[in-house]
């Protein structure tokens, strides 16, 4: 089965950024572009009416339901900004960023500030990598 179509929408991105709470503003645009950073065949769209990211290049055709082409999501979630990446449990991390352990196979990373994803760049651009290696 073929997956869904995924078009690269920076603009949108940008546009839902823009609308968000002024206080962190800043921190959603440094993990955007830190994931953005991570890997060459990154794109970026709205889903889940939120900013979400995932891989563009040749995969092999799967059921969409097992969301294989999303890599994160932004969640704003009380205060917090969580990243959510569906199909996280696949990452051996050991980083300790992953949290969660779901029966669906998603794992989140929780940032709290600007200060915090600075601290935690290298990690998250890791895992992201880890990932794309993993594609198939």
């Amino acid at each position: 089965m073929a997956g869904p179509t995924f078009i690269n929408a920076p603009e949108k991105v940008t546009a839902h950024i823009q609308q968000l709470d002024s206080s962190i503003i800043k921190t959603v645009q440094m993990i955007r572009q830190t994931i953005l950073d991570a890997h060459s065949e990154i794109g970026e769209h709205i889903k889940w009416n939120s900013p979400a990211f995932f891989y563009s290049g040749k995969m092999k055709p799967s059921d969409p339901k097992e969301y294989k082409r999303d890599i994160v999501v932004v969640n704003l979630h009380r205060g917090k900004i969580l990243l959510v990446f569906p199909t996280g449990a696949i990452i051996k991390d050991t980083t300790g960023l992953l949290e969660g352990n779901y029966t669906d196979g998603r794992r989140l990373i929780t940032f709290k500030d600007l200060k915090d994803v600075t601290a935690k760049q290298k990690a998250l651009q890791g895992i992201i990598q880890q990932w794309i290696a993993l594609v198939d």
